[in-house]
């Protein structure tokens, strides 16, 4: 156990207990604990393997590289349509936790042996994404936005791709773009503080 993430375990929260079960069966697996993005991440020679987190309705293992999971008890959940690699094996009980010890200890050594077998999960490149017309028209016409966004970091290109396409209208895209300008101007990704 790393002292350093006890606070997450100490802290109040409605998963505590389970939270403590899942910590056990990391550690059990021969992980080493290190806090990462504020939460308890296991690794396995400096590789992240899983993370533990909460939410309202569940708490969750994620699992880094889950894509590359078998998923032989078809547990493993994707976030959103978006996410590529991550995959989370979802828990809103202590019980369903104990009662699936086995299962779970199957995927923590399961996700060991993709990283030390160095298996990589193949991205979708920022290019293959959709461009909405609205923004595609706005770099036609603006050359220092489209000199800005091009010199974006690929993560936050692909962001405001999937900010401006997820508008249904195209008046709702438009003013994304317009309220992101000055952001990308100063080489922002959307979240950015």
């Amino acid at each position: 156990m790393n002292p350093k993430v006890n606070f997450f375990f100490d802290k109040d929260s409605p998963w505590q207990e389970e939270y403590r079960e899942l910590r056990k069966l990391a550690l059990d697996c021969g992980l080493e604990e290190e806090l990462k993005w504020g939460k308890p991440c296991y690794t396995y020679n400096d590789k992240n393997i899983v993370l533990i987190h909460g939410f309202k309705e569940y708490c969750a293992l994620l699992f880094h590289k889950g894509v590359l999971l078998e998923n032989k008890h078809d547990l493993l959940v994707q976030q959103t349509e978006n996410v590529q690699s991550a995959r989370q094996l979802r828990f809103s009980d202590v019980n369903d936790i104990k009662g699936q010890r086995a299962v779970i200890r199957s995927y923590l050594f399961e996700a060991i042996e993709v990283e030390k077998a160095g298996l990589q999960v193949a991205y979708k490149e920022t290019k293959q994404y959709d461009m909405p017309d609205e923004f595609r028209k706005k770099l036609d016409k603006d050359i220092e936005l489209k000199k800005a966004f091009e010199a974006l970091t690929p993560g936050r290109q692909r962001g405001y791709l999937l900010y401006f396409s997820e508008a249904k209208q195209s008046k709702t895209r438009e003013s994304r773009i317009n309220k992101c300008r000055s952001r990308i101007m100063q080489g922002l990704g959307r979240n950015d503080k």
